[in-house]
């Protein structure tokens, strides 16, 4: 057994049960092991999700990067809806993501992604601030899809409009880039 072994059982555990389901005690079960040998490999269950998240968005995070050629709102939108893709992969995935920190390549992978917007243009503040505001935007976007997917405690839900998540999701980015846009003096629709 080894950390890579935990982790890939773990997510599996997470797509059957979800994440308030997720256990040192079910996975040590799960993996054949006592439960202290997972400490082996990680020093706690904190510990064990930071793992589980960064491996869930492994997809995201060995995407291609922009290149000097690309139009900036083309990257932004793509880059966007790759998030948005990868926290679908898992059942919680949007929850499991939540408050995780960057680190190692994703920093750098960051910094490369701002120095993409700086060079096309886009002021560094608006810049920091728009994939700040796009990752929340996704995160939260995700939440409430994964939310409406889960079948809940089986209580009468209140009648209200069925949202069409993907549709409501372009949107709302088609919102953040074209306000982006006219931040920099861009006239007409932002998003293709």
């Amino acid at each position: 057994m080894n950390r890579e072994t935990v982790v890939g059982e773990a997510l599996d555990l997470l797509d059957e049960v979800g994440l308030d389901a997720v256990s040192t005690r079910r996975l040590a079960k799960r993996l054949g092991v006592e439960q202290p040998s997972l400490y082996y490999h990680f020093r706690n269950k904190k510990e064990l999700l930071g793992a589980m998240a960064e491996a869930a968005m492994r997809p995201h995070a060995t995407a291609p990067l922009p290149e000097p050629d690309d139009d900036w709102r083309d990257w932004f939108v793509e880059n966007t809806r790759s998030l948005r893709r990868t926290l679908l992969m898992r059942r919680d995935g949007a929850r499991l993501h939540a408050g995780s920190s960057p680190g190692g390549t994703d920093l750098d992978r960051i910094a490369h992604k701002m120095a993409f917007l700086i060079a096309s243009g886009v002021p560094e503040r608006d810049a920091r601030m728009a994939m700040l505001a796009a990752g929340r935007f996704t995160i939260g976007s995700v939440l409430e899809e994964q939310a409406d997917a889960d079948p809940g405690d089986g209580a009468e839900q209140p009648a209200v409009p069925p949202i069409e998540h993907e549709s409501a999701f372009e949107e709302g980015l088609a919102l953040i880039l074209d306000g982006l846009a006219n931040r920099l003096g861009e006239t007409g629709p932002a998003t293709r």
